[in-house]
This record gives structure tokens, C-alpha cells and sequence, in this order.
């Protein structure tokens, strides 16, 4: 736990004890994540024999009831202190996800299960990223924001080049479910990682009445929209996230069948360009001081759109496979500098006391956009073809540049912020 204050030390810009354990904590529950990609559809094939329909459900029904779970959770951290809400969501995921290994061990696991522990899981996420970013922004001033988020991105694409293969000989090794014991493991060590950063957090005040009412499940999605900058930040991220992600089952489906790409060259088309998510997170830093938070937004944001319309010309053989390994490195790059800016805004265009409502919104409109739009491509690959689907996602994403904010705008709220710093 002791590697995101070592890296900060190497890095040469210290932003103390605390954001170093918070920063280790983030890394183990990453690797872990990493380590069991793909282990909830391997299961239902592989144990339970679960059919594509099934396997679809898996993954969109899972994500889009568990977005609708988390809905009234976002009001609810708002008023609560964050770091025991970020050690419950580690727990909560980390019982969950052991329930897979120990109905599997006597015999009684069902397909049922799963779903309900995908979903359980799924608003477990959204909650930590809730709590998580109004967290930071009490735990650090505001000028340091963009550095930890580009850390926390370069740790996300580095677990992403380490993860899927280890998890994969894992897998080769001693089956699916053993790679869901690693991923709980890694939120229990995430949950003794956070409480380790120690500190005083004050409790925040409501003002609005003691009890929730029906209106405060909608008070994120209010905030959004009405902010000049965050409305078509908030469009842009659900719709691009949204195509990026429903393509990739259809992708899946042509490099593995017609396009004949083997399992682990189809690995590799994905694990090897996360390097340039590496380097783009450790650029981002520098083109702000350089260029501006609002010119990087605005031409990453344009960039990272262009890259996914090449898949649609994607051939077999050598050249295919270096045509995906262009194509995704050129669109991991441009997000791994957009990520952390696009981060670091929202944040500071957000009041302290809206945090974790808004961030919430966000996430379940994006879990949701994502299940939805996956579901629509599955449906459009299976009328059009897979190469049709996916150059018509590329195309769509070739417009969601307009949906960037067009001016630059002062933060609308400076930091009023309690340090938890000891």
C-alpha cells in the first residue's frame, strides 16, 4: 500500500501521506478489477452454460438495475462523511463478489446470482465514485486536483496492461472464479487502505430538511443541467462512452469469428496500446500549464472522437491487427489526456456541498447510457452485420465533439473547502 507515496515521491511532486494511501487503495482495487475482467460472462459460459441471451443480460440488465439502485445513494452520501461511505462500498463489493466462490465451492451457484451480485456490485461503484471524488476535493487544494487525477488515470491504464493478462493466465491456471477471489481481496485491501489515510473529516451540513424527499434524487441531474459547461460535458461523455462501449462486443464478434484473429491476439490488440493511455495521463499536466484546461478539453475531446471509425476497415492478418493496435493506441492516448482534465473541471466547476450528487448522476446516466446503447448495437450487429454496427457507431462519434463546451469559463465555485490534512 506503501506504491502510490513512492510514485509520488518519483514523480517529484508530493502531495502527501493521505493521497498516498488513498492512491495505493485506488491501484489495488484497479489491479484487482483487472485481474477478473471478463470473469462474470466466463462463469455463466463456462459453469452455468449460459446461452448469449443470458450472457447479454449479464452485462446490460446488471449495469442498468444497479445505476437505478444507486440513484437515491447519491443524496444520501452528499450529507454523510466520504471516507467511511468509500470503506462500506470496498466491503460491500468485497462480500458480494465472495459470495460467487463460496456458492460455486458447495454446488449451488445459479445464474441468478450472479446477476444480483453484478447489480449489487454495479451500485456499489457508482457510490464509491460518488464519495470518492467530493473526498479528493476536501483532501487536497484545488491546484493539485489535476495532478492526482492524472495519477490516478496512469494507474488505470497501467493495471490495464498488467491485469487482463495475469488475469488471464489466472484463468488458464485455476478457472474464473479464482480470479474473483483476487478482485475481493483487492477491495478489502482498498477499504484498509482508505482508513489508513487517517485524518479529521468534518461532518457536512444539510440544509436541506432532515429527512430525504423524492425531489433530492433528481438534484444532480438539476445541477448539471442547468450549468452552462457541465450540460454539454455531461452529453458528451454519456454518448461517447456509450458507442465507444457497445462497439466492442461487436468487435469482439469480428475479430474472433470471420476475421479469424486468435483469443490472444485479440488480447493484445487492446493490452498492448494502453501504453498510450500511460502517456497521455503524464502529459496532461504539462499541455495545461502550456495550453490551458479549456483548449486541452477542447482538442483531446475532438481527437479522441475521430479514432473509432477506422475499426470499420479493419481486415485479417497482420495488417488487421495493426490496424486495431493504431487505431485504439491513437484513441488510448487521447482519452488518457482528456480524462484527467475532463476530471479535474467538473470538480471545479461543482459546489463542495454538490459533489457527490452530481458525480452520481453522472455515473448512473453513463452505466445507463452504456447498457442501453450496448443493447441497441447488439441488436443493429445482428440486422447489419458487426462491421456495419460498428462503422455506424464510428460515424455517430464523429459528431460528439459538438457537444464540447465552446467557451472557456471560470470556475464557478472557488474551493471553501475543510483539509483533512494532519
Amino acid at each position: 500500500m506503501r506504491i502510490g507515496h513512492r510514485l509520488g515521491h518519483l514523480l517529484g511532486h508530493r502531495l502527501g501521506r493521505q493521497f498516498g494511501w488513498l492512491w495505493g487503495a485506488y491501484g489495488t482495487s484497479a489491479l484487482g478489477t483487472w485481474l477478473a475482467f471478463g470473469a462474470f460472462p466466463l462463469i455463466a459460459i463456462q459453469v452455468l452454460h449460459a446461452g448469449p441471451a443470458e450472457v447479454a443480460a449479464l452485462s446490460s440488465v446488471g449495469a442498468a438495475v444497479g445505476a437505478a439502485v444507486a440513484v437515491p445513494l447519491g443524496p444520501w452520501v452528499e450529507f454523510r462523511r466520504k471516507r467511511p461511505v468509500l470503506i462500506a462500498m470496498d466491503l460491500v463489493r468485497f462480500a458480494a463478489l465472495l459470495t460467487i466462490p463460496a456458492a460455486f465451492a458447495l454446488g449451488v451457484l445459479t445464474f441468478l446470482q450472479l446477476l444480483l451480485v453484478s447489480v449489487v456490485v454495479a451500485a456499489a461503484d457508482i457510490t464509491f465514485r460518488a464519495a470518492s471524488g467530493a473526498y479528493l476535493k476536501t483532501l487536497l487544494p484545488t491546484e493539485d486536483l489535476l495532478v492526482a487525477n492524472a495519477r490516478f488515470e496512469s494507474t488505470t491504464w497501467t493495471t490495464t496492461i498488467i491485469g487482463p493478462p495475469l488475469g488471464g493466465a489466472a484463468i488458464g491456471l485455476l478457472g474464473p472464479v479464482a480470479t474473483l477471489v483476487a478482485d475481493a481481496v483487492s477491495y478489502l485491501l482498498s477499504a484498509l487502505g482508505i482508513r489508513a489515510t487517517g485524518g479529521h473529516e468534518p461532518r457536512p451540513e444539510r440544509r436541506e430538511a432532515a429527512r430525504m424527499r423524492a425531489g433530492d434524487l433528481l438534484d444532480g441531474w438539476r445541477y448539471i443541467l442547468a450549468d452552462a459547461t457541465l450540460r454539454p460535458l455531461f452529453f458528451n461523455t454519456a454518448l461517447f462512452n456509450g458507442l465507444v462501449m457497445a462497439a466492442q462486443p461487436l468487435l469482439a464478434v469480428l475479430m474472433l469469428g470471420p476475421l479469424g484473429f486468435a483469443p490472444w491476439q485479440y488480447g493484445l490488440a487492446f493490452a498492448a496500446p494502453s501504453i498510450g493511455g500511460l502517456l497521455g495521463s503524464r502529459l496532461a499536466r504539462p499541455l495545461v500549464t502550456r495550453f490551458g484546461q479549456h483548449r486541452v478539453l477542447a482538442v483531446a475531446g475532438t481527437l479522441r472522437a475521430i479514432w473509432p471509425v477506422g475499426l470499420a476497415f479493419l481486415g485479417p492478418g497482420t495488417g488487421g491487427l495493426l490496424l486495431v493496435m493504431g487505431v485504439e493506441l491513437g484513441l488510448i492516448f487521447c482519452c488518457g489526456v482528456f480524462n484527467p482534465v475532463y476530471t479535474t473541471y467538473r470538480l471545479e466547476r461543482t459546489a463542495p456541498d454538490r459533489v457527490a450528487r452530481t458525480l452520481s448522476a453522472w455515473a448512473v446516466t453513463n452505466k445507463a447510457t452504456t447498457a442501453l446503447l450496448t443493447a441497441v448495437w447488439g441488436v443493429l450487429g445482428s440486422l447489419l452485420g458487426p462491421r456495419t454496427a460498428i462503422g455506424l457507431a464510428g460515424v455517430l462519434l464523429l459528431a460528439t465533439p459538438l457537444l464540447l463546451p465552446r467557451r472557456d469559463h471560470t470556475p464557478q465555485h472557488e474551493p471553501e473547502l475543510a483539509r483533512s490534512h494532519t
